[in-house]
């Protein structure tokens, strides 16, 4: 009876990568895995110090209790709101575009992937600052905008390289257009024309107390 791995669905024999693995390590230290997450971690720190703050002057219960109600009010106001929303999205593609160079092995022979070094919000989405390591070029990342912009969940995405320094690159994640109309007048020609579509059997007949021009009959 064939021995399952883990009780995952790929095995060692259906792997596709695994003559890649023979001569791929990835790094995962402490610091590359710290500095990957931390925001995170610094969120988690800032409330478990808060917390502990709290603890020691209302309570465990009370606590908790005054972090949730702040929790609430932060999310009720809209500046705060969105602040946090874009702060988010941020976070998100910094973890997606560091997912995409691994799946899309944008990666050096040793397995050391590209770094995001800082993402800020843009009024279109997000701009990401990625440090391209030896054997990496900014023409890697332009081969792969389809998969950069399905990856990020986004309307489009942008490449460009620095002009000085080549191994930096800046990469905008679009989510939406400013130029688009955000309202959209509808010609009275064409509700004239949908009316006679939906009554065949109208036809527009002029009107002699009318100046401007034919009028269609109730």
């Amino acid at each position: 009876m064939p021995k399952n791995n883990g009780g995952s669905g790929r095995n060692h024999r259906n792997n596709p990568y695994q003559f890649e693995e023979l001569f791929t390590r990835f790094h995962h230290t402490p610091a590359g895995v710290a500095w990957r997450w931390r925001t995170e971690l610094l969120i988690l720190a800032a409330l478990a110090a808060a917390l502990r703050w709290l603890d020691t002057w209302t309570g465990l219960t009370w606590a908790g209790v005054i972090l949730g109600s702040l929790t609430v009010v932060v999310l009720a106001v809209p500046h705060s709101r969105r602040f946090i929303t874009r702060r988010f999205w941020c976070v998100l593609a910094r973890h997606r575009i560091h997912r995409l160079c691994w799946e899309a092995r944008l990666h050096t022979r040793t397995g050391r992937l590209p770094l995001v070094l800082w993402t800020r919000p843009t009024k279109v989405g997000e701009r990401a600052w990625v440090l391209c390591r030896a054997g990496i070029s900014a023409e890697d990342f332009q081969n792969r905008i389809d998969q950069l912009r399905a990856a990020c969940f986004a309307h489009d995405a942008r490449v460009t390289r620095n002009t000085r320094w080549s191994h930096l690159i800046t990469v905008d994640i679009i989510r939406r257009d400013t130029l688009a109309a955000s309202h959209i007048i509808a010609s009275p020609l064409q509700r004239l024309t949908g009316r006679s579509q939906r009554h065949p059997h109208l036809v527009l007949v002029p009107d002699p107390g009318d100046e401007q021009g034919p009028s269609l009959p109730a």
